[in-house]
């Protein structure tokens, strides 16, 4: 079988056999889609860090690498189509995935499976990572119109994005493996996303502070996504992030969009996941993270 780096002409291939394994494991329908794989590979180097099973023409299997700058642990997914487990593929991924980790300088790596993945799960355990965090995707499908939000909340001006960058960076202050970025590169990221639309990214400001901030994007999971939204510590406990929130679902919702979907961590800090619980959302899948030390 062959390999090879991922490229940018594959990603539909790739998210169709990515649907079909969800599929597969949670027995409902994907609604991955190609916005989605392109955001979580917006800091891979593909040429060295990405890697491509093929089988006659078929994708048989995937896997990439990254490690996030200011932080001493690499980050992996490698996904094996149902009908080429059990041939090494996905343990050949695992090897792989160390091996440009300790290149790169990772003292640690972590690991990413659906938890529904007992197989992946088992695999990944036999090679010494250990069960460190999970994380939910959470889903609200909404059938009627919400109601506006009860705080003031705008869109962001083009010549404020410094100051929401770092709104959002000092919110994530006190998250797991949180590292700031700096704007150039994060906003390089962001501006080369096909995805971009800066009509969805919103804020609640208090005087000429940026209280807090949310990032949304159109396209992603079949619908809606908050790929962001954070309250700075002096602003917390006022409504804040629920107002973001609710006003995000109705925007989406006037476009169009009922659903809407978001990623958290299942042992926040801030309750956040108890919140999203109370706007209406429900958790639709689970992550599991594995880590294991390099040195």
């Amino acid at each position: 079988m062959k390999s090879r780096p991922i490229t940018a002409d594959d990603y539909e291939r790739v998210a169709a056999m990515l649907r079909e394994e969800e599929q597969d494991l949670l027995g409902r329908e994907s609604r991955l889609s190609v916005n989605d794989l392109r955001e979580w590979l917006s800091r891979t180097d593909l040429e060295d860090d990405s890697w491509l099973y093929e089988d006659d023409g078929e994708v048989a299997a995937m896997g990439w690498m990254d490690l996030t700058a200011g932080s001493d642990a690499a980050f992996a997914v490698g996904v094996v189509h149902q009908r080429w487990k059990g041939r090494g593929i996905g343990a050949e991924l695992l090897r792989r995935s160390e091996t440009r980790a300790r290149a790169r300088g990772a003292a640690r790596m972590h690991q990413v499976a659906l938890a529904a993945d007992s197989l992946g799960r088992d695999l990944i355990c036999s090679h010494g990572y250990v069960e460190i965090r999970r994380f939910y995707d959470m889903a609200i499908e909404q059938t009627e119109r919400p109601a506006p939000a009860a705080l003031p909340v705008e869109v962001v001006h083009e010549d404020e994005l410094r100051a929401f960058h770092a709104a959002l960076d000092e919110a994530f202050q006190d998250h797991w493996e949180h590292h700031s970025t700096p704007f150039e590169e994060w906003w390089g990221r962001h501006s080369a996303n096909p995805n971009l639309d800066l009509s969805l990214w919103f804020v609640i400001r208090d005087g000429d502070e940026i209280a807090a901030a949310t990032r949304n994007e159109a396209n992603r999971n079949g619908g809606g996504y908050i790929g962001m939204i954070g309250v700075r510590r002096p602003w917390r406990g006022k409504g804040y992030a629920k107002a973001l929130l609710l006003h995000s679902f109705r925007e989406f919702f006037e476009r169009g969009v009922p659903r809407v979907t978001l990623g958290v961590d299942a042992q926040n800090p801030t309750g956040a996941t108890q919140l999203y619980e109370r706007v209406g959302m429900h958790v639709e899948m689970e992550n599991v993270v594995f880590e294991k030390p390099l040195t």
